[in-house]
């Protein structure tokens, strides 16, 4: 790190430079972002943006289940938790006994509100309570390492299985037709997303957790017309967002994550009305 570190005071000619903690920040957001930007397009692409803000809402009944168990890491409890979530929610919308928004719903508020009763009970809800907004600037090395890791597991992964995850969200049954096995993609598509929220929500914030995946991916959608310039540009959406939105906290005082929102959050509304002029014309 040391090396990284040094790299990063040479090449950028900024004073927040000198802090270790900005530093761990800034590569955090490198990390972070270009997950969320790839991710982002498929939950978009496939409606999910209410399943993904369930998941950052029920990550706090991990919480509480890992104190209940007195597991001393809550990202433990949260990523294990996340996955049988997702898992369970994935497998009743597949079911199709109810519709997709009900099932969501009702898991998003049965988890949240099991999660606020455990810690409650327990007297350690504000002991947890900054995972509502998260903090980048406490991010460790040893918690920069395990993204590096999870951003490559999750390329490996969508290299591989693009197309298949794609026509599994898209279109059942043309994804049926080629053989594909529908339930086993969904269920991978679930839990990546579970993985990727409760481990970016200590940083990041369950509030704004689901702002960040969807809002690249949302703007890119409204400038471009083909798959691969969709996912370039989501990436560079988030990139942007996550760099600009550090560093503009850091000069003006704010707090991190709600300021990179705000900047997706603008870039989406210019990429709106660029749209709009571009069909109008």
């Amino acid at each position: 790190m040391e090396l990284i570190y040094s790299a990063m005071e040479t090449m950028l000619p900024f004073s927040w430079v000198e802090f270790t903690f900005m530093k761990n920040a800034f590569l955090a957001v490198l990390l972070i972002t270009p997950l969320f930007g790839l991710v982002g397009t498929m939950i978009v692409n496939n409606k999910m943006s209410f399943f993904s803000d369930a998941l950052g809402h029920c990550a706090l009944t991990g919480i509480a289940l890992g104190v209940a168990l007195k597991i001393n890491n809550p990202s433990i409890s949260m990523i294990v938790f996340s996955v049988i979530f997702a898992l369970g929610i994935s497998a009743i919308m597949q079911s199709e006994t109810s519709s997709s928004d009900t099932v969501i719903g009702v898991f998003s508020s049965a988890g949240i509100a099991l999660g606020v009763f455990i810690l409650s009970f327990s007297g350690g809800f504000s002991r947890y309570s900054s995972y509502l907004v998260g903090d980048i600037l406490s991010i460790t090395k040893n918690e920069i390492l395990m993204l590096a890791l999870i951003l490559i597991l999750v390329t490996i992964i969508w290299v591989i299985s693009f197309n298949k995850l794609l026509l599994s969200g898209l279109n059942t049954d043309m994804a049926l037709s080629k053989q594909v096995n529908v339930k086993f993609y969904k269920n991978i598509f679930a839990v990546l997303i579970s993985v990727i929220v409760t481990v970016s929500l200590k940083w990041v914030g369950m509030l704004m957790i689901n702002s960040l995946l969807v809002l690249p991916a949302a703007s890119a959608k409204n400038i471009v017309t083909n798959m691969r310039m969709y996912h370039i540009m989501s990436v560079i959406f988030s990139l942007f967002s996550g760099i600009s939105g550090l560093i503009l906290s850091y000069y003006i005082g704010t707090s991190a994550g709600s300021t990179i929102v705000l900047v997706s959050a603008l870039i989406f509304f210019a990429t709106f009305f660029i749209n709009r002029c571009r069909n109008i014309s």
